[in-house]
């Protein structure tokens, strides 16, 4: 090449540059309530770690309070919301709750995740607690009003044996559930959702389970008949084949759902284990997008959604994805345990009273210390919620109480992988 010829390239600089300055909206703003700042909190009064999420406004002492729970990372989603998130939505007007939404998420360029949408939902949900609260209105009627009285829940029962597990049932059903949660221990192993009988059962015996879980619905039918319907969760702990093994072995007795059958990485195989058995499949725990519910709500894959609300990045999103379910027959089932704060229980209760879609709330049965902290926080009448009247969300949260109940230490959540197979290797999830 000739050298003469070759000259250096000048380099033209991309039209827009690095800047602090918040992102303008492209319409005329008329003065209104202004997000003034955003704070985080974390706290554990039921020994898991609740990320709780206030919005402070323009008006002097008007703040929404939003569930970031995402208990595993939990000091990831602080981080998240007070570097990159609080200074990204100081100055908007509260109103463009959407625009927001949307604006936070494609700010980071990469979508989504369990990070940052835990974050951007504790940043929506308070938003939604503030617009109720300047209407005037529970925010289950700013989603269209009431289309049922009280929304039905479930609550958890397990026991280390089968007898134990009865005990537990009998105590629900006195108490007014009629729809319960099931687990029991397989003898020796780690068993998703009861107790181990040992510190040292951290191993997982996928035969044992499927030998004793059929056994657990025999017993369920034969001793409490129809006074309650049983639900039990896999976990993802199973492959596909022996998911559909599962199912199949549990038809006669009607369970109210199955939840998780596989784990994500195997969604491919819910057509095929759906196509297996009419029993019916409570799906999507571990998912964080409401796109991945897509197409297994469009084919009616799954009978309830059920997701993790902060997990898909708050109301806005599962508010689209109850729409979605409702147009195809698909109802909803929202992730509900105890690392779930009452705030976020409180969002699911809103979707439910006025979703057509609903078909049960999981509650968990908070501790008075957890109550303490979350002023409001719900209880169930005769197995049942009863939606609150009160502006907003009805749940507030105390900042003074929080603090009698410091975060637990990451290393609590590693039992997650600490459960292996008899080879050695970790066990999904």
């Amino acid at each position: 090449m000739d050298t003469a010829i070759a000259t250096k390239r000048e380099r033209i600089a991309p039209g827009y540059g690095q800047t602090d300055a918040l992102p303008s909206v492209p319409w005329d703003e008329v003065d209104g309530v202004r997000i003034a700042g955003v704070d985080v909190f974390v706290t554990a009064p039921d020994d898991v770690n609740l990320v709780v999420v206030r919005v402070r406004t323009s008006i002097d002492g008007l703040v929404g309070w939003g569930c970031a729970t995402f208990s595993q990372r939990a000091r990831a989603v602080v981080e998240t919301l007070e570097r990159y998130l609080a200074p990204l939505v100081c100055g908007r007007c509260v109103n463009d709750l959407t625009d927001i939404w949307h604006t936070v998420t494609l700010d980071s360029y990469w979508r989504e995740g369990p990070v940052l949408n835990s974050a951007l939902a504790g940043i929506d949900e308070a938003l939604w607690d503030i617009k109720g609260k300047l209407a005037g209105m529970p925010v289950w009627q700013l989603l269209g009003g009431r289309v049922r009285r009280v929304a039905d829940t479930y609550t958890h029962a397990s026991g280390r044996d089968l007898e134990e597990l009865a005990d537990q049932v009998e105590a629900c059903i006195h108490a007014g559930y009629r729809h319960i949660r099931c687990q029991v221990t397989v003898p020796g192993t780690s068993t998703y959702g009861a107790a181990q009988t040992s510190v040292g059962d951290s191993s997982w015996d996928p035969d044992g389970y499927l030998a004793l879980v059929p056994r657990m619905f025999e017993m369920l039918t034969e001793r409490f008949g129809e006074r309650a319907r049983f639900i039990h969760d896999v976990h993802e702990r199973l492959v596909p084949a022996d998911a559909i093994r599962l199912l199949r072995s549990l038809e006669a007795f009607h369970p109210y759902f199955i939840e998780d059958p596989v784990a994500p990485e195997d969604s491919a195989w819910l057509e095929q284990i759906r196509r297996a058995t009419h029993v019916p499949i409570a799906y999507g725990e571990l998912l964080t997008s409401t796109s991945a519910y897509t197409s297994l709500v469009t084919t009616r894959t799954l009978d309830f959604v059920r997701c993790h609300i902060s997990a898909i990045g708050g109301l806005t999103p599962a508010w689209r994805l109850a729409a979605l379910a409702e147009a195809h027959g698909v109802r909803t089932a929202w992730h509900g345990p105890r690392d779930v704060s009452p705030i976020g229980h409180a969002v699911a209760l809103a979707m439910d009273i006025a979703s057509p879609a609903f078909g049960i709330h999981e509650h968990f049965e908070f501790s008075e210390a957890t109550e303490a902290v979350f002023p409001g926080t719900l209880r169930t009448q005769d197995g049942a919620l009863i939606p609150s009247d009160s502006p907003g969300l009805g749940v507030g949260f105390d900042p003074a109480e929080a603090t009698k109940h410091p975060p637990t230490a990451p290393t609590s959540n590693w039992h997650y992988s600490r459960v292996r197979r008899r080879d050695g290797a970790v066990q999904r999830p």
